[in-house]
């Protein structure tokens, strides 16, 4: 029985919980839309509307993104990359739009010893010691 056990991975959220503060008349208009069926409950109407705010913009986020030489979507970076970074003598640059993850494994001294800056629009994944080590290279 023991023979069909295995370790499964934490599964890694694909979301990013906020909170914002609406006025009563704002948070208003949202339950009215949400009671005349036009959303399913008002998460529903807030990522609609921060979809629609950045297609609106989706020419600029382009524009600024290639600028800033921003990786785009998921980036992980694993205790080997950082250990390969080592070895070959580079310091690496963390430019992130969406979510980037340092590998559990990774110890802060090997993060302080390979990774020059970090620079996440969206969200960073890793210890709270590597966050810690990396406090002041971090925008």
């Amino acid at each position: 029985m023991t023979d069909n056990l295995r370790e499964l991975r934490p599964k890694t959220s694909e979301t990013e919980k906020i909170t914002i503060n609406l006025g009563y008349v704002d948070l208003g208009h949202v339950d009215l839309m949400v009671q005349e069926g036009f959303y399913s409950n008002r998460t529903d109407f807030i990522r609609t509307a921060i979809r629609n705010q950045l297609e609106r913009h989706a020419d600029v986020v382009r524009q600024s993104t290639a600028r800033k030489s921003l990786d785009l979507g998921l980036r992980s970076y694993t205790r080997e990359d950082l250990e390969a970074a080592r070895r070959a003598g580079e310091m690496l640059q963390i430019n992130v739009l969406g979510l980037a993850t340092i590998a559990q494994d990774v110890t802060p001294e090997l993060a302080r010893a390979t990774i020059v800056s970090v620079s996440v629009l969206g969200a960073l994944h890793a210890t709270p010691a590597v966050k810690a080590a990396l406090a002041d290279r971090t925008r």
